[in-house]
């Protein structure tokens, strides 16, 4: 297994960062992306991976709840260096209508500016979105005809976007939101195609049933994966086996 997206950088494991390393790894989960949801925590997130080497990579961005302190000199010089060191995509990034912790316009400049600098250097793109469907299915659509690649992590939204996505060469990531009680589309589970389809934990957040509400860790993949399997009438391994694959593909891992 491989977990597409976790905050391995956050706070939330500084008492016990390593056993939740090995928890991981006894559980299965063969590759982390640690997100660096922003400079500093990407720096933080190049640390873990040079501490797990082969099993944890990262990545660089800035998360649009920062988008209002974003400066494209500075941001995007600091993305490029992680990206040279070594980082594996540019994200997480992009629109976050629900909160509105930035500015709309400001969120779009940042959001586009780092889809920019993902087709500069080659990278994916890693994508937050909620509540901007329709600002968020342009700038992937044009992203996407310039030959962006990326991923719509922990995606809970409409067909119309998870389709537009997928129609650029885009890759949808489902976490432990699949599991809640409150989940029904069933539908959008099956929609996704097998070469396209990424599972992730979000952790520390979105923790899975029967977890729900306590820390998530990577170890608690096997509980999406499997609520997967059963939606789209298959088994864990398989699952398991081809979002692996698909996480290889898209970030390039070795």
């Amino acid at each position: 297994m491989i977990d597409s997206h976790a905050h391995l950088a956050d706070a939330a494991f500084d008492g016990d960062r390593d056993a939740v390393v090995a928890r991981a790894r006894a559980a299965g989960v063969r590759g982390i992306i640690c997100i660096g949801e922003s400079v500093a925590a990407a720096a933080r997130a190049r640390d873990i991976a040079a501490s797990a080497p082969g099993l944890v990579w990262w990545t660089a961005g800035v998360h649009p709840h920062d988008a209002l302190s974003f400066e494209a000199g500075r941001d995007l010089a600091a993305i490029r260096a992680h990206v040279e060191a070594g980082a594996v995509a540019v994200g997480e990034c992009g629109l976050d209508y629900h909160y509105d912790h930035s500015p709309r316009d400001r969120q779009r400049i940042a959001f586009s500016e780092q889809i920019a600098l993902a087709r500069a250097l080659h990278r994916p793109v890693v994508v937050h979105t909620r509540e901007a469907e329709a600002d968020t299915r342009a700038l992937v659509t044009e992203g996407g005809r310039d030959g962006v690649i990326g991923v719509m992590h922990c995606y809970t939204g409409s067909h119309a976007l998870a389709r537009a996505a997928l129609d650029t060469g885009w890759f949808i990531s489902f976490s432990g939101i699949i599991t809640f009680k409150r989940w029904t589309d069933h539908d959008l589970l099956r929609l996704v195609p097998d070469d396209r389809l990424l599972v992730e934990t979000d952790a520390p957040y979105l923790a899975p049933v029967p977890h729900r509400g306590k820390r998530n860790e990577p170890a608690h993949l096997p509980l999406t994966i499997a609520r997967l399997a059963a939606a789209r009438g298959s088994t864990a391994e398989r699952i398991a086996e081809l979002t692996a694959e698909n996480a290889r593909s898209v970030f390039g891992l070795s």
